[in-house]
């Protein structure tokens, strides 16, 4: 279970975050003073600090400094009152991950809390390659046998240590992720921070701010000065995922980075340097991208230094049973649904399908079919439709006009056009369909649809852009006119 601790003084901010928390999966640990901050954090080593900048035994930033050098890559949330601002953002110049206006706000801090487990876990969750190292416990695997994988961790042992960039390709699914990580921990740069961005999944408009930072006034409602990825990642290394949706600006300013480690923040004059080390990564074809000049050529030579690419699960052979084997192990642990066998059919329905989603999509069905299952057997029976073929169309169930999609008219008409492609036609077409009506139903409030739909809101932005969702007075898709 991964802890917290919280570093305030106030007895009221302490039964405030207890009891906020209390339903969710953490541990919460408190300290009052710096002193007690500091012993707590040796003797228990938290995922995440949220921190109080006025303690009665520290000044201003010497607290966080001293846990810093404890551990850097542990992230600190700072929470300061009004007239600390600036001791905020010079923590966050050093490191700290993010800070917080008091009174907080408990969505605020829960999406704040999300992202800096999340970076937490990236950091510490070691990414290892099975046929190099021993598997760690708890840990990711590289898993793998086909000659693609070989190559992929050759690539990784070769350029791990050299302080370049990396482009990692591949389709969605396949891990760019954890080969990002695994670079990093292998590196000399492990014991400072790791930052993952998706440039997908933030607003093209925020994206440069969010990279770069932005001066207080540099547009609406940037009402206090903010430090941005590249900054407060001195040292360290960052992941941008995605890179293949930045507009033609920021693209500028990332090629600059990378040639002299130097950018201004938005709004700003004031030249900043950094060192941090950037590992890209996209499914598009950046080549092809950059020749229709949707993408900046010198910025796609300067990424493709080294390039990794990732092969897609279909193209991979037997590995496809090798995952199978290893995360209906991990995922039973962790469902508490012990699997004792699994039929020769069950194997034959992984080994058959051609994984649209790879493997993020194969840890997904394997989950489903755990959930489904009784006893200790794992029956094709319990399998998804879509891997034994036994989908059925739904019967549509129209009302007025636009109420429901008729899904009869939909899978009949692209049959008829030759479609090679319906499945995932289809599901592009539910998942517009669900978020079109939930985003209807909250009014557009993303926090409120991505909670209902059980997934961040990160997650939520990338759908809703990669589906051409348009949110304003109303919101509509781009594909109405077909319904």
């Amino acid at each position: 279970m991964p802890e917290l601790l919280l570093v305030d003084d106030e007895p009221g901010i302490q039964h405030a975050f207890r009891h906020a928390l209390q339903k969710d999966d953490l541990q919460l640990r408190f300290a009052s003073t710096a002193a007690e901050a500091v012993a707590e954090f040796r003797r228990a080593r938290p995922n995440v600090v949220v921190l109080d900048v006025r303690l009665p035994d520290a000044t201003g930033l010497e607290t966080f400094r001293r846990l810093r050098d404890l551990d850097a890559r542990v992230p600190v949330i700072l929470i300061t009152g009004h007239g600390t601002t600036e001791l905020a953002i010079q923590a966050i110049k050093e490191g700290a991950f993010e800070y917080l206006l008091k009174p907080v706000e408990l969505p605020q801090l829960r999406e704040t809390l999300d992202r800096a487990l999340r970076s937490s876990a990236a950091m510490r969750t070691p990414a290892a390659m099975p046929e190099v190292e021993e598997a760690p416990v708890g840990g990711d695997l590289l898993l793998g046998r086909c000659p693609a994988m070989q190559e992929v961790y050759k690539a990784i042992g070769r350029v791990a240590g050299q302080d370049v960039t990396v482009l990692i390709l591949g389709e969605s699914g396949t891990g760019k992720e954890l080969i990002a990580r695994a670079i990093y921990q292998h590196s000399h740069r492990s014991q400072k921070p790791f930052l993952a961005i998706n440039c997908a999944a933030i607003p093209e408009n925020l994206l440069e701010s969010e990279l770069f930072g932005h001066e207080k006034g540099a547009f609406t409602g940037a009402d206090r000065k903010r430090i941005g990825k590249f900054e407060q990642c001195h040292g360290g290394t960052i992941f941008l995922d995605e890179i293949g949706d930045m507009s033609a600006l920021t693209q500028a300013k990332i090629l600059r980075l990378i040639q002299e480690q130097r950018f201004e923040r938005v709004g700003g004059t004031e030249t900043i340097q950094t060192d941090v080390r950037l590992i890209a990564a996209t499914n598009a074809n950046l080549e092809a991208l950059s020749e229709e000049g949707r993408f900046r050529k010198d910025l796609y030579f300067r990424l493709n230094v080294f390039s990794i690419v990732l092969p897609p699960l279909r193209e991979r052979g037997d590995d496809v049973a090798i995952l199978v084997e290893h995360y209906i192990r991990l995922f039973s642990q962790e469902l508490n649904k012990p699997v004792k066998e699994l039929t020769p059919e069950v194997l034959d329905a992984f080994r058959s399908y051609t994984w649209p989603g790879n493997v993020r999509e194969l840890q997904s069905v394997i989950k489903q079919a755990l959930l489904r299952m009784t006893g200790t057997v794992l029956l094709v029976d319990y399998l998804p439709a879509l891997l034994t073929g036994t989908m059925t169309t739904p019967t549509p169930v129209i009302t007025t006009p636009g109420a429901l999609f008729d899904w009869d008219h939909f899978v009949n008409e692209r049959i008829a056009s030759g479609s090679v492609t319906l499945f995932a036609e289809s599901l592009e077409r539910m998942e517009r369909e669900v978020l079109v009506r939930l985003l209807k139903h909250t009014k557009g409030n993303q926090l409120q649809a991505a909670k209902i739909l059980g997934i961040t809101r990160g997650s939520l932005r990338t759908k809703i852009r990669a589906l051409g969702i348009k949110i304003g007075h109303s919101v509509w898709s781009e594909d109405d006119h077909d319904d």
